[in-house]
């Protein structure tokens, strides 16, 4: 039988996403969305926490 647990480092990482959208999306985003653009200083912080882009294995044509 499959296991579809969530591991600690999966709930670690969801955490750290949520955290980052509450403290430094959530309180522009109205205002970006209002002007139809993005805050410039998301896309910098997302690279340094790691969550910019979707890892895909080269295998599966990443």
């Amino acid at each position: 039988m499959l296991n579809f647990s969530i591991t600690e480092e999966q709930e670690a990482a969801a955490r750290m996403v949520r955290d980052f959208a509450e403290k430094e999306v959530y309180p522009t985003i109205k205002e970006y969305d209002r002007k139809q653009e993005m805050n410039p200083a998301v896309l910098p912080r997302m690279a340094e926490l790691g969550i910019l882009g979707i890892n895909i294995p080269a295998r599966y044509g990443g």
